[in-house]
């Protein structure tokens, strides 16, 4: 063969990618469940070891809510004293609002180890289960590319809260056909972690789902009032201490922490400075804001919608980790959906193959390349979800 054979046959097989068929995708994503397996065995050693884990600050602020009054959580001595206990040396500041002690409250009942597995696998079974429902007539198939999405990984090695988040943005997406006053109470949910709602407000507003709107901060407030009864106000008034922590996080000169983030933002300060970055991530959030809004006049359906606001979400929030992308398989699915359906578009099924991949492959090739890239493929999946109903759409008018 030719060089210049080999060549189209090459560019003929990435365009088209017709060899990824079902059963071998069940082989690949079951091979890659598989190599989680010994990765999340070094992590947890890890995390248990002298390496600690971003959990601390959830089972730390369990264990002093079992101990005592609720507003040491954001006191810096009292968590380090508390998550003394893990055994680990380390410690991370607990900055999640009141709303998030409902979660965190049971964790401190069980030894650090053992909160730690129960959080992780029960966080990937419950996201599993709602994800799941994205994709629903995928088969094994569909199922392996759920449960095996390299962003669930993170979430669970991280132990992080991922998996929370993307189950709500997930069921909330998916539940608006069938209710708005559901979807909306979900969409409250956020409130444990606003910035991921941060389009939720304008997206439900450009729907005309005034019910969903009015839902949503029902539950907000709602789930702010039950915290406030269970956890009493000097909680409230002792949260705004976490700000500093934030603030000096955000302040740092070195480039290692904004590596680990995946925004644009992260990326326009490493490359270009602090100005540059609050500026720039400005004007993409406005972007990415009005492509969600906008969308809901070609797309045909809330689902496709939704998928739009997630995919947006993931370059409109200027505060976000790899841990953080687990919704992101709903956009995913939702083209998987299409394709399957409606015949896959030139390239379609590379790129996405690709941006399956992209929250772990982003993530380890940041701290070596300087710059994490997720943006890429974040916009990648945005485009591909604007342009699936032109060609529809299209043809209905000739």
């Amino acid at each position: 063969m030719s060089d210049h054979d080999f060549s189209a046959w090459l560019k003929a097989n990435l365009r088209t990618l017709t060899w990824l068929d079902a059963p071998r995708v069940r082989v690949y994503a079951a091979m890659i469940l598989v190599a989680y397996v010994p990765m999340m065995v070094k992590v947890f050693r890890e995390a248990t070891g002298t390496v600690g884990s971003d959990f601390l600050a959830f089972w730390g602020a369990g264990r002093l809510l079992a101990t005592g009054p609720a507003p040491r959580v954001y006191d810096l001595a009292a968590e380090h004293a508390a998550q003394m206990a893990a055994g680990t040396g380390q410690m991370v500041a607990y900055v999640n609002p009141p709303p998030y002690l409902f979660l965190a409250a049971p964790l401190g009942l069980m030894p650090y180890a053992a909160a730690w597995v129960v959080w992780a696998l029960a966080g990937w079974a419950v996201w599993f289960l709602v994800a799941r429902r994205a994709l629903p007539n995928g088969g094994a198939a569909g199922a392996l590319i759920v449960l095996a999405f390299p962003a669930a990984y993170l979430a669970a090695s991280h132990a992080q809260n991922g998996f929370v988040t993307g189950a709500i943005l997930i069921a909330a997406v998916l539940s608006l056909r069938r209710s708005q006053t559901l979807s909306g109470a979900l969409f409250g949910l956020l409130i444990i972690k606003p910035h991921l709602a941060l389009l939720v407000p304008f997206w439900l507003a450009a729907g005309r789902k005034w019910t969903a709107m009015a839902a949503a901060a029902a539950s907000a407030a709602a789930l702010c009032l039950a915290s406030l009864a269970v956890f009493g106000v000097e909680t409230w008034r002792a949260y705004p201490q976490s700000f500093e922590v934030s603030q000096i996080l955000m302040n740092q000169t070195g480039s290692e922490f904004f590596l680990r983030m995946c925004t644009p933002f992260a990326a326009l300060r490493v490359l270009f400075g602090p100005t540059a970055a609050m500026y720039g991530q400005a004007v993409i959030t406005v972007i990415t804001g009005a492509l969600a809004c906008l969308y809901w006049r070609r797309a045909p359906s809330d689902e496709a919608a939704g998928a739009m606001l997630l995919a947006a979400t993931a370059l409109a929030s200027p505060y976000l980790f790899s841990y953080d992308l687990p919704f992101l398989i709903m956009p995913i699915a939702f083209l998987v959906g299409m394709g399957r359906s409606m015949g896959w578009r030139p390239w379609e099924k590379t790129l996405l193959v690709l941006i399956w991949l992209s929250p772990l492959a982003t993530r380890a090739a940041a701290l070596p390349l300087g710059l994490n890239l997720m943006p890429i493929p974040a916009a990648i999946l945005i485009g591909l979800v604007w342009t699936t109903w032109a060609p529809a759409t299209q043809q209905a008018q000739k």
